[in-house]
């Protein structure tokens, strides 16, 4: 046994590795380094996993308050067993349970040098190291100590010295964010971006990781379309009491049979697994017609008491005591096949995740055409957001409204307030106004813009969404609201409801789902002057 794996027994003996996802560990010789990572863990006690590359493994101190750069305060730091080197990208969830079970981000990480000894080991074990960090947090010079009256070893402590980089009340609470993902604890709690798979090399260890969302089967759709006019349908496991099936919900484009919900259910849940992803985790509005597009249809945001228990709720608990309290959080198939069952053809997703509401993940600017706009004039437009976005060095990526507009997303990382997002849109979509102001009116009603277009930036806002990606619009052939490549603004043929709800799981088939790269962007936005 080498060295490494040897110091890497206890580690092991400690976890159940067919149920976490931590790495075990390689037992190849490691080259030697001086890198160091520091983990905001939240198991049963949150507190801070410190660990220093040496001898092949992490050398690692629990830190219960955090490391800080205050010269005057002394953090307690119990010295726990060494972990392998990959544990140093580690982050996501050790499940519940498991030794350690509970969410970690990689709070800090960066390299050391030990200070004043060729022997970091030996002044290890003498009670007394001293170096340098050189971290994105972290920096300058710290001492770990063990105090002699301490028999079995665990308690160390952890302080900073006076120097260039020392900063009196720092506090390791007020940077809660991962400088891997710029994720919180909460956000990696709600979505684990990554599994570690212990049966891989640790080069190969790191498996991004989304929710993986499938589709209703062909037996479940057969078994739909079997039914009468009602029934109970079971589909992702779940049963489903669906009514109305042959009722048409919208007319059908010239020469066209209408849609009915059964066909909107077969829908919904063909393009789950390409469209959950816009919608899990956030709270979800929608456009519901139940007497089919050729009555008023309505907003609904509440989950009304009828609704089945397996349906993934969530409580806003900031709500004004009248205003909507329970939200539905659509987690797979059978939420959407619910959802098209209670006929709601739009489904809205809000811009933040319900772990994180005050902080949107999405930009929005939504090209609004006016009376007088014609769609030549939207994809000026939109040519022009992606001018703006390639100067400031953002990646955003436009999409079909299916109606008559475009609409530019741009994934932003979730530290920016809506007022934030909002100002900084704000700025950008007037910009644009001036360089074509025969185009675009500033005017908030429709009848007020000379039927001009409007850049509306307002949807910025909390509770205030914008169509999914994937979402059908109450128009005859239910067309489709579709994420584009830019490049696609070019082709002759493109229309704003080029797509509906009987060709676009074709287009999703043959060029897949232009926004997915965007779901692991997260992006700063650049300060406008």
């Amino acid at each position: 046994m080498d060295g490494a794996a040897e110091r890497l027994a206890k580690y092991r003996a400690m976890r159940n590795f067919a149920k976490t996802d931590e790495p075990s560990g390689a037992d190849a010789p490691k080259e030697p380094g001086y890198r160091f990572v520091v983990q905001r863990h939240r198991a049963r006690r949150k507190h801070y996993d410190f660990r220093l590359e040496l001898g092949g493994v992490l050398v690692s101190w629990a830190v219960p308050k955090g490391p800080t750069l205050d010269p005057k305060a002394r953090r307690m730091a119990v010295h726990v067993e060494d972990h392998p080197l990959e544990y140093a990208d580690f982050e996501g969830v050790i499940p519940r349970g498991e030794y350690g079970g509970g969410d970690v981000i990689v709070w800090d990480r960066g390299r050391w040098e030990p200070v004043d000894t060729d022997d970091p080991e030996q002044a290890l074990a003498d009670g007394n190291l001293h170096f340098d960090l050189y971290g994105e947090k972290l920096a300058g010079r710290f001492v770990l100590i063990h105090p002699k009256k301490d028999d079995d070893g665990k308690q160390w402590f952890l302080l900073h010295k006076q120097d260039d980089y020392a900063t009196p009340g720092w506090d390791a609470e007020d940077h809660p964010k991962s400088v891997k993902s710029g994720l919180t604890n909460d956000e990696i709690a709600a979505a684990p971006p990554a599994l570690w798979r212990s049966d891989l090399p640790a080069t190969e260890a790191e498996v991004p990781l989304h929710p993986v969302f499938k589709p209703a089967s062909e037996e479940e759709l057969a078994a739909l379309n079997e039914l009468g006019k009602q029934g109970t349908w079971t589909v992702a496991g779940r049963q489903l009491k669906v009514t109305n099936l042959d009722k048409t919900l919208l007319p059908g484009r010239e020469g066209e049979e209408p849609i009915t919900k059964r066909e909107l259910i077969e829908y919904y849940t063909r393009i789950a697994p390409t469209m959950l992803p816009y919608l899990a985790g956030r709270a979800l509005n929608t456009h519901r017609f139940p007497g089919g597009i050729g009555k008023p249809g309505f907003w609904h945001k509440e989950v009304p008491d009828h609704a089945p228990e397996w349906l993934h709720r969530w409580h806003y608990e900031a709500a004004d005591r009248d205003d909507v309290q329970q939200y539905l959080v659509p987690s797979g198939v059978a939420d959407l096949a619910w959802l098209a069952n209670f006929a709601a053809l739009e489904l809205h997703a809000w811009t933040s995740r319900t772990s994180d509401v005050e902080h949107p993940t999405w930009l929005l600017f939504d090209i609004d055409p006016g009376s007088e706009t014609s769609f030549d004039d939207v994809l000026a437009l939109a040519r022009l957001h992606r001018t703006a976005l390639d100067h400031f060095g953002l990646i955003g990526r436009p999409k079909t409204t299916g109606q008559r507009g475009i609409q530019i997303w741009v994934p932003v990382e979730p530290r920016y307030t809506y007022a934030e997002t909002r100002a900084w849109a704000e700025t950008v979509s007037k910009s644009i106004g001036k360089i074509v102001p025969d185009l675009v009116s500033w005017a908030w009603h429709k009848d007020r813009r000379g039927g001009l277009a409007r850049l509306d930036y307002t949807q910025n806002v909390l509770n205030k969404t914008l169509v999914a990606p994937y979402s059908v619009r109450p128009k005859p052939g239910a067309p489709v609201s579709v994420p584009l490549e830019w490049d696609e603004l070019d082709d002759p043929d493109l229309t704003p409801d080029r797509w509906t709800i009987r060709t676009v799981l074709d287009r999703v088939a043959k060029v897949g789902d232009p926004f997915a790269q965007l779901l692991d962007v997260h992006q700063r936005l650049p300060q406008l002057s």
